[in-house]
């Protein structure tokens, strides 16, 4: 399985931070935010990694490299100015990213989930249990910035929110190449009406993950990350 990580965003809300450093460069306990998810995922035997970017994007290239002080393979996917956001991003990727379904990474999130399980996933001896699924999300406790969550949970099967128990989309996800076939390469998209589609066609399933999971989207954020990871 290969793992897309993305990191064409502007980061915003980080400025002044990311007017001279894409966001996943920014460091957390002395490494970039992004170097945390290639030694997880390394780690877990992942080997080939397409990493999109846009603003800032060489320094990306630049710092990363080729992947090999990692273990890993790493190809990029540059986007204009202005990226194509998530499911346009990820549709321009796909020549990279062949037939099978891939693992989708948020480069902004801190996560200290062990990604070893998705290559089980959609391992040969699951594939019937992968069945119809399109997409398969993992999910996360509202954070006090999203209270409101995106989606429920019915046993694995997402859910509109139902208003009693939401849970927040981690930006951490297992796709199908077909989940985005209706995506033209160039064309900016959300994710969110690609996943609405599959909620209401039935194709979309998730988990719910409890341990440690940061949206890095503030400097305050990234502060308090830092001081958390930062050795004893």
């Amino acid at each position: 399985m290969k793992a897309f990580i993305l990191a064409a965003g502007r980061g915003e809300r980080m400025r002044p931070l990311t007017d001279h450093t894409p966001k996943p460069l920014l460091v957390a306990g002395g490494k970039p935010l992004i170097v945390w998810h290639l030694e997880r995922l390394a780690a877990a035997g992942f080997r080939e990694i397409i990493i999109n970017h846009a603003h800032l994007g060489s320094l990306i290239e630049q710092t990363l490299g080729d992947g090999s002080q990692w273990g890993l393979q790493i190809q990029y996917s540059p986007e204009p100015p202005g990226a194509l956001e998530t499911a346009g991003g990820i549709a321009a990727a796909l020549p990279l990213l062949g037939d099978e379904p891939f693992l989708v990474v948020n480069g902004d999130v801190y996560c200290d989930i062990n990604f070893s399980r998705f290559l089980k996933l959609t391992a040969p001896r699951r594939k019937h249990s992968w069945g119809a699924t399109l997409a398969h999300l993992v999910m996360v406790e509202n954070p006090a910035h999203h209270a409101g969550g995106d989606f429920s949970l019915d046993g694995e099967r997402v859910i509109y929110a139902n208003g009693e128990q939401t849970l927040t989309y981690a930006g951490i996800g297992v796709f199908s190449p077909s989940f985005f076939a209706g995506v033209q390469p160039g064309t900016i998209m959300k994710l969110r009406p690609l996943l609405d589609a599959a909620i209401a066609a039935g194709t979309l399933t998730g988990e719910r993950f409890a341990g440690r999971w940061v949206d890095v989207g503030t400097p305050q954020r990234l502060a308090e990350l830092d001081q958390e990871l930062k050795p004893a």
